[in-house]
């Protein structure tokens, strides 16, 4: 009896029928796909990016030079150095994070107490050579300059979670 049953599903070309039916379908539904360069997707508050250093709405930088990043991170990726300034309080000289070691844990951004180095929602930051994937203090302000917005928007919407 099952001889029968394949032989005439052959013949009568069932599945391939019933696969052109399930085509002409989806044919008519709207799209689901997104054209990448000229559409994006929604991200996440907890995406984690390109990282970047935040500034105070003074303009002062928020980096206290605790080095906690430093010392949290696993991949050894973050270097900091630190003086004194003349008002006694300690600033970096020195920031940088080499992004071909970086992991993207998140760990230096929970480690932070003042929510100086955010990881932020830019993830199109590709380059051509690994110089230029060393991020120095420099790259790191400008990049918290670009994204500031966004960056203490998805701070928000992450804060009751945290």
């Amino acid at each position: 009896m099952a001889f029968v049953e394949r032989a005439a599903k052959g013949l009568l070309l069932t599945e391939l029928i019933s696969g052109m039916w399930l085509t002409l379908r989806y044919f008519f539904r709207p799209k689901v796909t997104l054209n990448y360069p000229y559409e994006k997707g929604p991200i996440s508050p907890r995406f984690r990016g390109e990282h970047a250093l935040r500034r105070y709405p003074n303009g002062e930088e928020r980096c206290i030079a605790c080095k906690l990043c430093e010392a949290i991170c696993p991949a050894l990726a973050i270097t900091i150095e630190a003086e004194p300034r003349a008002d006694g309080s300690r600033r970096t000289t020195r920031y940088d994070i080499d992004m071909t070691k970086c992991i993207y844990c998140g760990l230096c951004q929970e480690a932070c107490p003042v929510d100086a180095i955010v990881e932020g929602p830019n993830f199109e930051f590709a380059a051509e050579t690994r110089e230029e994937l060393f991020f120095n203090k420099a790259k790191l302000l400008a990049n918290g300059d670009r994204w500031e917005y966004e960056l203490a928007k998805a701070i928000e919407a992450d804060a009751p979670y945290r």
